[in-house]
């Protein structure tokens, strides 16, 4: 896969214009964003529409986690609109995530994605509430979980590819947030890496977001990414 290819942008804004802006300073350079529930919620399904009416894929980041029967119901709106990829929360257990991958069937262009655990999550907040296994170990127990259920693919941190390419077989799409480049902080992400670790551990994607959209200039901060994972 080509290296830009690789590379979701994080829409993390609170307004419509905001997101504007980034997707015009980056112009061509980005193919694939991130919408998550923030720039959802303020700015509506109009957001999504548009990047897909400007040709761009959208990774639409709703991490459902809802009765089977609703959980369909939003990836059958989120089809609708286009968008690419669509993830599910995979503690919801195989019901849920059956019922979004049958949902999905109907387009043939969406694939549904397993969040396994939140990358801000540590061994500790996992004891808090009561899973008493390493990050690892229950990252690995629920993506085995999201493959019986038919989901296309996971979400986990960069630490968990490479364990995780050899559980799902090359076939599996492994989308990693909590990347960051060299000498940068990884922000909230508590189990994070390079880009260029993660795919080289066997991410088929990545998600950055201030990285890039924080940058004076998007479009440079995009090609270092994209150098990092060349390199």
């Amino acid at each position: 896969m080509e290296p830009s290819s690789r590379i979701i942008v994080a829409l993390d804004c609170d307004n419509r214009a905001a997101a504007d802006e980034i997707v015009s300073r980056l112009g061509d350079e980005c193919r694939f964003y991130k919408v998550g529930l923030e720039l959802l919620t303020a700015a509506g399904p109009d957001v999504v529409k548009r990047l897909v009416a400007q040709g761009k894929q959208v990774f639409l980041d709703l991490k459902l986690f809802e009765i089977p029967n609703s959980v369909a119901g939003a990836v059958r709106a989120a089809g609708a609109l286009g968008v690419s990829m669509v993830t599910v929360h995979s503690m919801g257990g195989v019901g849920i995530m059956r019922a979004a991958v049958d949902a999905a069937r109907g387009f043939p262009g969406l694939r549904v994605l397993a969040l396994t655990v939140v990358t801000s999550m540590t061994d500790a907040d996992l004891a808090d509430i009561g899973v008493d296994d390493a990050a690892q170990q229950q990252v690995l127990r629920l993506a085995r979980l999201a493959d019986k259920a038919g989901c296309h693919g996971v979400i986990a941190s960069p630490q968990d590819v490479a364990v995780l390419r050899s559980v799902l077989g090359a076939g599996a799409l492994i989308v990693t947030p909590g990347v960051a480049l060299p000498g940068e902080s990884p922000a909230e992400h508590a189990r994070p890496d390079t880009p260029r670790a993660a795919v080289a551990g066997g991410a088929s994607h990545v998600v950055v977001g201030r990285t890039v959209t924080r940058a004076t200039d998007p479009a440079a901060a995009f090609r270092d990414v994209r150098a990092d994972i060349a390199s």
